[in-house]
């Protein structure tokens, strides 16, 4: 049950509400009690100021030795309430008038006798009072013992003490009253909101679940589908654009993958049917002249170069693209290296006519891998050459521009047409029906650009086709100036 994503939010929306419902009433509960004690005790201090104030106009209108005997009685009379208890106490401590001696108001909620005033906290709050102009305490006796407040009051040139008691019966039963509210209430919230808290979350996940559930039936045979947004502002309508995001990321991963493994395996099949049929026929007749046996050899020779180069640039592209091909660092020349690649390349423009040109600037140092930079150099030399016609021309270019080395290979062939020029740098992509090739020559795999470009951007550089129409095609590699190794 815990595993489902509703449900534990759902306790956590509710062990979180519950916590604060229980501070809240805890909270409550302290400061309203606490109110009522303050409350409770300035009536008290009023009611006695009251009392003294009708006690001492009373007196003033009686005489004989039961005059403070009688004003006290007038004063209780008109001050007294339920739950309240009012005595006058004579300079000896002795009770001298309270209000239990006059007739009750009406039924009390509690028995109250005259014990009350026997008790230690009540003479101990006496003597306090004696002490001090007033005191405050607490009094046991009825059900939930008594407020007291006392205070001196003079009379008749003697210091007598009146001491007012308040019930805290009716206190206490309220007290218990909200008690009892916040115990029943408060599991009634938590269950009220955690339901609706249950039908939220749950009304909330359901897209999740709906496309967890489409996500499900996804596979790679049908990465072209997907997911419903519903709302691309809110959170899950941005988690479900970025996963038809990655979605259509994928297809073309899956695309280019199943692409490169159908090229690749065509490639690979070419040589070795040829290889395995000059070897069937040369087994096929044991008795054969030796300039036979010399030209078999020189095609199996031809095709296993083929082969092996073939295996190398995909070797090549694999580590790649795992990002495990180590790229080792060194301070070179780059007109230095491109006038000794032009110099290497010069053997392959001999044998069909072509002329080689270049335009090199002196002095562009630069940190880079030396073999790589070679490699893409030569890639870009040779793909020229096989794509010029014979007496055509191939140049290079090697220049500073701002921040940055252009290198430019240009050549006179048939150039690539508009359709295809997106898709030059794909492997084994070759426009063979547009740019023809000299009649003999085998060429390579489609994967020389490639990995030319692969080696641009390793050294956070890029490879371009910048130009490219009827009378030939130029490709730029932007290499920059600093430190690019990465």
């Amino acid at each position: 049950m815990l595993d489902s994503v509703r449900v534990r939010l759902t306790l956590w929306y509710s062990l979180v509400l519950g916590f604060v419902l229980v501070l809240l009433a805890v909270f409550t509960y302290f400061l309203y009690w606490r109110n009522i004690e303050q409350r409770t005790d300035t009536g008290l201090a009023e009611l006695a100021d009251a009392f003294v104030t009708t006690f001492h106009a009373e007196l003033s209108d009686e005489t004989g030795p039961d005059a403070v005997r009688n004003a006290a009685r007038v004063a209780m009379v008109e001050h007294r309430f339920r739950d309240t208890v009012i005595a006058v106490l004579d300079p000896a401590n002795n009770i001298q008038q309270s209000s239990l001696e006059l007739p009750r108001l009406g039924p009390s909620r509690e028995r109250i006798t005259a014990d009350l005033f026997s008790s230690k906290d009540f003479q101990s709050l006496v003597a306090e009072a004696a002490a001090h102009p007033s005191a405050l305490g607490d009094v046991p006796g009825g059900r939930d013992g008594f407020r007291a407040f006392a205070r001196r009051m003079p009379a008749a040139d003697q210091n007598y003490t009146l001491v007012v008691l308040e019930s805290l019966h009716p206190q206490r039963e309220m007290m218990e009253d909200i008690r009892d509210t916040f115990l029943w209430a408060i599991p009634i919230a938590l269950l009220l909101a955690g339901i609706g808290g249950y039908f939220l979350a749950r009304k909330s996940l359901a897209p999740v679940a709906a496309m967890a559930s489409q996500a499900r039936r996804m596979g790679a045979r049908n990465l072209h589908d997907r997911l419903e947004v519903a709302n691309q502002r809110d959170e899950l309508g941005q988690l479900a654009v970025s996963f038809n995001q990655l979605l259509e990321r994928l297809e073309k991963s899956f695309e280019l993958q199943r692409r490169f493994v159908a090229d690749a395996s065509h490639e690979l099949r070419t040589p070795v049917a040829i290889l395995r049929g000059e070897t069937e026929v040369t087994l096929s007749k044991p008795d054969r002249p030796p300039a036979e046996y010399r030209e078999t050899l020189a095609i199996l020779r031809d095709e296993s170069q083929r082969l092996a180069q073939i295996i190398e640039d995909l070797f090549t592209l694999t580590r790649a693209d795992a990002g495990q091909y180590p790229l080792t660092s060194t301070e070179l020349y780059l007109d230095e290296l491109a006038s000794d690649v032009l110099h290497r390349a010069r053997s392959l423009a001999i044998s069909k006519r072509i002329t080689l040109s270049s335009a090199i600037d002196p002095e562009l140092p630069l940190h880079a891998d030396e073999s790589l930079l070679r490699r893409m150099l030569l890639n870009l030399l040779d793909n020229a050459i096989k794509y010029t016609p014979e007496c055509g021309t191939v140049s290079l270019q090697c220049q500073k521009q701002g921040q940055q080395y252009v290198v430019s290979v240009t050549d006179t062939g048939p150039g690539i047409p508009a359709d295809m020029q997106q898709r030059i740098f794909e492997r084994f992509f070759r426009a063979d029906k547009t740019r023809s090739r000299a009649d003999g020559d085998t060429g390579g795999a489609g994967l020389g650009l490639s990995i030319a470009r692969w080696i641009a951007e390793a050294h956070q550089g890029r490879l371009e086709l910048t130009h490219s129409d009827s009378r030939g095609s130029t490709f730029t590699a932007f290499l920059p100036v600093g430190p690019s190794v990465r």
